[in-house]
């Protein structure tokens, strides 16, 4: 196979040389190799000069171009304020009752979550912010919201990675939650408090139209409560069941300093 170089040599031998005598230097007329490389040059010069202006060189459509950075760790992803959300108190170890006929011996991510967390978190035999007869084993500042992310296969819900918005930089395989551990801020009146993310309720564990994108939450026996809060949250922001709070997901740069931090020292009053 000739290349383009040997095909325009040929081409420039039948050419006449007379009719582009007047352009070319004398000393290049009868030099076909020369002219070649010349004319060769040129023509990748013109080449290279109108890639730039075409739509893709490979014919890609515009989108398949696009790259999307993966955001920095500590860029803020912006999260919005639920508003008058009602509030219920449950804990670890928790009875079944008319109210709350499931037991919270166990989470929805964790099977063994009283035996995890060092007992039970008894909402009335209290020593500061945690429970008096052990130091927990667990974060005491945990709640509840009415969403589980794990299907019963072990497979992620099919619109998680859709709505939940740090899913992909969380995301750790099957039967692992992206949610479980998530901080979150509650507001009530004035005075803020941090919780994780550690169960599933009040009653409902797929209305994740609440949870991310700002719906009202379903409807339930509680006063269509939408989030469930630990003793030490309720103690923290002196506020009992039935209370109306607000809420919003933080990043985890942005939790500050506080007994939702320090809940593991023994001398914590």
């Amino acid at each position: 196979m000739r290349t383009s170089k040997q095909l325009l040599i040929i081409a420039l031998c039948l050419t006449p040389v007379v009719a582009h005598s007047k352009d070319i230097p004398l000393g290049q007329e009868f030099d076909f190799e020369q002219r070649a490389d010349s004319l060769h040059r040129h023509f990748l010069e013109g080449r290279r000069e109108a890639i730039p202006n075409l739509i893709c060189p490979f014919q890609a459509p515009p989108k398949a171009r696009v790259v999307h950075e993966e955001p920095s760790p500590w860029e803020t992803t912006p999260h919005s304020w639920r508003r008058g959300i009602t509030a219920t108190v449950f804990w670890v170890g928790e009875k079944p009752s008319e109210r709350n006929p499931t037991p919270n011996n166990a989470s929805s991510w964790d099977p063994n979550w009283q035996a995890n967390y060092g007992g039970i978190d008894h909402p009335a035999n209290r020593l500061g912010h945690r429970p008096a007869a052990f130091i927990p084993q667990l974060n005491p500042f945990y709640i509840a919201l009415p969403y589980n992310d794990i299907a019963p296969t072990g497979d992620h819900q099919p619109e998680a990675a859709k709505v939940i918005p740090w899913y992909w930089k969380s995301y750790k395989g099957s039967w692992t939650s992206v949610c479980k551990g998530r901080w979150i801020a509650i507001h009530y009146r004035g005075k803020v408090c941090y919780a994780q993310w550690e169960d599933c309720g009040p009653f409902h564990t797929n209305d994740w139209q609440y949870v991310f994108k700002g719906h009202a939450p379903k409807p339930n026996h509680n006063g269509n409560a939408g989030i469930d809060i630990s003793p030490a949250v309720r103690d923290f922001l002196s506020i009992r069941s039935g209370y109306r709070v607000s809420w919003k997901f933080v990043e985890d740069h942005e939790v500050p300093g506080g007994p939702w931090s320090q809940w593991f020292l023994p001398s914590q009053p």
